[in-house]
C-alpha cells in the first residue's frame, strides 16, 4: 500500500510541476499584454490549489504508513504551497486590483510556488 501511495506522491509532483509551469507562462503572457486573465485560467489555477491540496494529503498518507521523511523541510515547502495559493487567489478576486494586476499575482504566485514545489521535490528524493 505505502509503495502505491508513493507512486502517486510522485507522479502527482511531477505533474504540479508542470501544471505550474504551465499556468506561470500563460499568466505572465495575459500580464504582459495587459490583459485580464480568462475564466480558464482562474479554473485551471483552482484545480492547481486543488491538486497541491491532494499532494499533501498523498503526503501525510505516506507519514502515517510509516515511509521516512528525508528532510522536514519537505513538509514546510508542502505547507507553504497549499496556504499560499489560495490566500493569494482570494486576495486576488477581492476587487482591490485591476485586472492586469490580477494577472501579474496569479503569475506571480504560480512562479513561487514552483520554486517551493521544486525545493520540495529535491528535499523529498
Amino acid at each position: 500500500m505505502s509503495a502505491v501511495v508513493q507512486f502517486l506522491h510522485v507522479r502527482l509532483a511531477i505533474a504540479v510541476i508542470l501544471f505550474a509551469i504551465l499556468l506561470g507562462v500563460w499568466g505572465t503572457y495575459q500580464f504582459i499584454r495587459h490583459r485580464a486573465v480568462s475564466g480558464g485560467f482562474r479554473s485551471a489555477y483552482l484545480m492547481l490549489c486543488g491538486l497541491t491540496a491532494v499532494q499533501g494529503l498523498l503526503g501525510l498518507l505516506n507519514i502515517s504508513l510509516g515511509v521516512g521523511l528525508r528532510n522536514p523541510l519537505h513538509v514546510v515547502y508542502g505547507i507553504f504551497a497549499v496556504i499560499f495559493l489560495p490566500g493569494l487567489y482570494f486576495y486576488s478576486v477581492s476587487g482591490r486590483s485591476s485586472k492586469a494586476r490580477e494577472a501579474a499575482i496569479l503569475a506571480g504566485a504560480c512562479w513561487i510556488v514552483l520554486v517551493a514545489f521544486l525545493r520540495g521535490w529535491t528535499t523529498g528524493r
